[in-house]
């Protein structure tokens, strides 16, 4: 008896619609200040220490001035210390400064800087500072020592690329921190500034969310101080 096979209802010519796989977006590599995060945990736990030892113990107007002044330095600390940092991916530089969310796509992005401060510009000539990414003199005197003893060997030095950075930087292993993330993000500008996913116009957004609690401290402190 020859084999009946069970065929399937649906035909080559009403095949179901293959199911559209959008692109992956690509993973930030996010960069933040170590020292800044140290900082930051440090001078909290000072800020609560006292805080929280005035509210308890004392007298009069001094735990209402406390509670405000906790309100007012808390934000500005965390905006300092703990909220910097820097991301990065194939279509945009977002950068999360104390108070403004700066997002560039790589195509608006004109130079990456290097100097005493770390610094993008938009091909507008607006300037925004990476906060998370400071610049050390003391490191790079470290690293250029290294470089001189290295340079023996025959080590490269750094030069200035087309988004290039405003003082020699040393190549290789013998490069500050903050100079080798400038020198990723300048690579990142400059094989992604052509994509198609990677242009638009830069938007910056102000934090309200710490500019609003820093604020309401200021005032109530201001007023318990006029008051008192």
């Amino acid at each position: 008896m020859p084999v009946v096979q069970n065929r399937s209802m649906t035909t080559p010519d009403h095949q179901p619609p293959a199911p559209e796989h959008s692109a992956p977006e690509s993973r930030d590599r996010i960069y933040r200040s170590p020292s800044g995060l140290a900082a930051g945990v440090l001078l909290l736990a000072i800020a609560l220490w006292l805080g929280i030892d005035a509210l308890v113990s004392g007298h009069g107007h001094a735990p209402w001035l406390a509670l405000a002044g906790l309100i007012l330095v808390i934000p500005l600390v965390i905006a300092f210390t703990l909220r910097p940092a820097v991301y990065a991916n194939e279509e945009r530089l977002r950068i999360r400064n104390p108070f403004r969310v700066i997002v560039l796509p790589w195509g608006s992005v004109a130079s990456l800087r290097s100097g005493y401060s770390n610094e993008a510009v938009a091909t507008s000539g607006a300037k925004y500072q990476l906060w998370a990414v400071p610049v050390s003199l003391r490191a790079r005197k470290r690293a250029a020592r290294q470089q001189s003893r290295t340079a023996a060997q025959g080590a490269p030095t750094g030069g200035r690329g087309r988004l290039g950075s405003l003082s020699p930087v040393p190549a290789g292993p013998a490069r500050a921190q903050a100079d080798q993330i400038m020198e990723d993000l300048r690579e990142l500008a400059e094989t992604h500034e052509k994509s198609g996913r990677a242009q638009g116009e830069p938007t910056v957004r102000w934090a309200y969310e710490v500019m609003a609690p820093a604020a309401t401290g200021a005032v109530l402190l201001a007023i318990l101080l006029a008051t008192g």
